[in-house]
């Protein structure tokens, strides 16, 4: 049987010290609400498959080891679905704000980074395509709020800080719903999920979102209006290749509306589109430089689960059926053929696994899962209206991702929290102003401090 918790190596650099922790946790998790039992004994854990779940622990050099090993844990998830926990070489941003007072644990979710990896070949172990949607049907916020439970248990800590990212904060969402004895207090940028479907909700209000940005976007770059028009006709009437050899389609074109996301991403669509064209002996075609950058906005190569699972993540007690794709019809203003284009979000289609390499071979694992109605609660409604653990989230009024009024509607459910709502910042704003956004949201939880 495999160890529970293995350290595998240490490191010191640049005034960061890292750990890292690799645990082995079931892939089937008993019912989260049946982790303490009511004499505060443990639950028997479900015998069968595990998986390896890796997380690696941060802390600051200015702290020593004896010191650090006695500071409070935060534990930072990722947004996604599908994001490995990221991998820095410096404090920095919320990092260096949190390190002052805590060992951070950066979470790879199941399924990512180094956590029992999955992609189209990992997958093709399960068997077929119902098998390898039955596996995947356990990667939600449900089983990674239970994995998280699990390692701080085998931590031997007591309640511990969360930070969740966009994704993320659905998780701690998730986590105070089921677990919230596992919870000191709860930190959230860019991530109020909504309670309750359906998920064709989310997209009608981030469509509209989506087109507000581009047309603050055209407005300061009204030069790219005509671009972004004039590359979508060319990709209709031209065959032009990515560099790995696939087709750029049109509609792949428009995904790279993912820079409107965020203050500081946004501008960079603007050199993006710059390098569009170059003049050859055939007449006007995309350049190299171009088509490279384009790649590695609109391949899910690196991260297939999110594609695979992204509308699940709305789903509870019902199927998506595609959502997103369902209300693009009620937005003819994002279809290739509109008089001028729009560039598109974070929503995902199901061309999108007949267009990208990486997800063509799970396209009918993807069609199950869109189909699949029977998904489990990622939210205790009752629970959070109850709630008393300390919660502040970070809410921004732009957020094309994650919508502000579906997001407020939440934080008027969940008792005690304390939303912090800014027009300053777009769905990055932790990667803009992390160390401030930190210590504002620090203090909404701490008002003594």
């Amino acid at each position: 049987m495999a160890e529970q918790h293995t350290i595998r190596a240490r490191h010191e650099f640049r005034g960061l010290r890292t750990v890292e922790h690799f645990f082995t946790v079931p892939l089937r998790h008993p019912v989260l609400r049946a982790w303490t039992s009511e004499d505060g004994t443990r639950a028997q854990e479900r015998p069968g498959e595990t998986i390896t779940v890796f997380a690696r622990e941060y802390s600051s050099t200015e702290h020593s080891e004896e010191e650090a090993a006695r500071l409070p844990w935060l534990l930072y998830l990722q947004g996604g679905p599908g994001g490995r926990g990221n991998r820095v070489t410096s404090l920095a941003g919320w990092m260096k704000a949190a390190a002052k007072e805590f060992r951070i644990l950066m979470l790879d979710q199941r399924g990512t980074g180094l956590s029992t990896p999955v992609e189209p070949r990992t997958l093709a172990s399960r068997g077929g395509a119902q098998e390898q949607a039955e596996y995947l049907a356990h990667f939600r916020a449900d089983s990674i709020v239970a994995d998280a439970e699990y390692i701080r248990r085998t931590l031997g800590a007591g309640p511990w800080t969360v930070l969740g990212q966009s994704f993320g904060g659905f998780c701690a969402l998730t986590y105070l719903s089921f677990a919230p004895e596992g919870l000191r207090e709860v930190l959230i940028t860019g991530g109020l999920a909504p309670l309750h479907g359906p998920a064709e909700r989310v997209y009608r209000a981030t469509f509209r979102r989506v087109a507000a940005r581009n047309a603050e976007y055209f407005g300061w770059y009204p030069e790219d209006r005509e671009l972004v028009t004039r590359i979508v006709r060319h990709l209709g009437e031209h065959p032009e290749y990515l560099p790995s050899g696939e087709r750029l389609t049109p509609e792949r074109f428009q995904m790279v509306g993912s820079f409107l996301g965020g203050n500081a991403r946004v501008d960079s669509l603007h050199y993006l589109l710059e390098d569009a064209f170059v003049d050859t002996a055939q007449g006007p075609r995309l350049s190299e430089a171009f088509l490279e950058q384009v790649r590695t906005q609109v391949s899910r190569a690196a991260n297939p689960l999110y594609a695979v699972l992204h509308e699940s993540i709305y789903a509870q007690g019902e199927a998506s059926k595609w959502a997103a794709w369902r209300v693009l019809a009620e937005y003819p203003d994002f279809e290739p053929g509109a008089s001028e284009p729009l560039l598109t979000g974070e929503m995902v289609y199901p061309w999108y696994f007949d267009q990208d390499p990486a997800l063509v071979p799970l396209r009918e694992v993807a069609e199950l899962l869109a189909a699949m109605e029977d998904w489990g609660p990622l939210y205790d409604v009752h629970r959070l209206a109850t709630n008393t653990i300390p919660v502040a989230a970070a809410v921004y009024k732009d957020d094309i991702y994650v919508d502000h009024d579906l997001s407020m509607e939440t934080a008027s459910t969940v008792r005690g929290l304390q939303p912090w709502v800014t027009g300053d910042f777009h769905h990055d704003g932790i990667g803009e102003d992390g160390e401030g956004i930190f210590r504002r949201l620090l203090g909404l939880v701490r008002p003594a401090r």
